[in-house]
């Protein structure tokens, strides 16, 4: 079994999107004084590699509690993004089935800790996440900061149907021409998105 971890490391300067908190981790305890090694990590709910949850901008909405476990696995598609513009008819004829977990594979992680990151990335049109909430899938998966700009658009297409989100994926050069499995189990939180480790499991 290959494992593929898409998941950025959290750290004290870890990029996060303008206007956001930044993380924090403060020593709680040590070994050579209390015995043990604990600390106190603060981070925004949509720092880092997170998973969006329909109350993220939905009044009211499912938040990440409500949604069973199997709503954060199944079988993934990789879908490579040329020259940061998204095509629907090259993408439609992607075989995407009902239940799938879509990855788009932009090359901006490449940029994470640039600050065009924030500004220089593509996004979802409005008609690609109408063909996406046809195709029913589970989740859809970006290596950029959001699936859109100040509109917010594919935001609220895709969380109105519960169709989670994730964001600010990596490594998703290696799942090219590869048949995998995605796990993106995010914390037990009644809120409205998590920092979530995201795999990817090689299939035979």
């Amino acid at each position: 079994m290959q494992l593929i971890d898409l998941s950025h490391q959290i750290t004290e300067n870890m990029p996060v999107y303008p206007g956001d908190q930044h993380t924090k981790i403060e020593t709680g305890n040590i070994i050579q004084k209390d015995g043990c090694e604990d600390h106190y990590l603060s981070l925004g709910t949509h720092a880092g590699t997170h998973i969006d949850a329909p109350s993220h901008m939905i009044l009211g909405a499912k938040t990440l509690d409500q949604f069973p476990l199997e709503k954060f696995t199944g079988k993934g598609v990789y879908i490579p993004v040329q020259n940061k513009r998204f095509d629907l008819s090259a993408i439609s004829s992607v075989a995407i089935q009902e239940g799938d977990i879509v990855l788009f594979h932009t090359e901006m992680s490449a940029r994470y800790d640039k600050p065009d990151y924030f500004s220089e990335y593509p996004s979802l049109p409005e008609e690609l996440a109408n063909y996406l909430i046809q195709k029913k899938v589970k989740m859809v998966g970006v290596d950029t900061c959001s699936v859109d700009h100040d509109e917010l658009t594919a935001h609220k297409l895709l969380l109105q149907q519960d169709i989670l989100i994730l964001e600010n994926l990596t490594n998703m050069k290696e799942l090219k021409d590869k048949q995998f499995k995605i796990s993106a189990f995010p914390l037990n939180l009644a809120l409205d998105g998590s920092p979530t480790r995201v795999v990817a499991e090689l299939q035979e």
